[in-house]
């Protein structure tokens, strides 16, 4: 059997419960706040890692170092402290400006990088093509490009090395020709 209460004391019994739920709720949303304010700093502190390298400033984020040059944004799989430094004179990055560059590549991973720098996020190049260089067997469909043309060769060699010949740049290497293809890119922006 229930207890026998007045309308006043339950009345008083409903807004007690209807002030500590009240409570219990702005007490979760205040601590809810705070939790996630420090893992938000956290995650900036941690998830952002920044280097400078020859006065720029490279930021890694979702897996790749991102790089802001004037209006252009570039984002490289390795920082210019893993890549290898270019020796050889390889032309700057305005004999591309607005004009076709052509691939031809043994690597997509390696090609991508050089495209995603050059055309997709930037514009530097008019466009950007497979090509064939002449004197090699490739797929009939490709044009057939000499080193008139801005041609990148990008071919697996027990040589590694990148280098210049007339508007032809030829990236080699055994191994990981994507770090390759960053070196190339660092130094022809002048970061290298």
């Amino acid at each position: 059997m229930r207890k026998i209460i007045s309308i006043k004391d339950e009345g008083k019994k409903k807004r007690r419960n209807q002030f500590l739920v009240g409570g219990i709720l702005i007490l979760v949303m205040v601590m809810s706040t705070i939790g996630y304010s420090f893992t938000r700093d956290q995650q900036n502190n941690n998830g952002n890692t920044k280097i400078i390298f020859n006065g720029y400033e490279f930021t890694q984020v979702s897996g790749f170092w991102n790089l802001n040059i004037g209006n252009a944004q570039f984002s490289f799989k390795y920082n210019p402290n893993e890549t290898q430094k270019i020796n050889s004179k390889i032309n700057p990055i305005s004999n591309y400006s607005n004009k076709p560059l052509y691939i031809y590549s043994q690597n997509p991973e390696a090609e991508i990088e050089i495209y995603r720098n050059l055309f997709y996020q930037n514009k530097i190049v008019q466009r950007v093509q497979d090509a064939c260089p002449q004197g090699e067997t490739c797929d009939s469909s490709l044009p057939v490009k000499t080193c008139d043309d801005n041609f990148v060769i990008i071919k697996e060699s027990n040589i590694t090395q990148i280098t210049q010949d007339k508007n032809c740049v030829f990236i080699e290497g055994k191994n990981n020709l994507t770090m390759l293809s960053d070196s190339f890119l660092y130094k022809i922006i002048g970061v290298q």
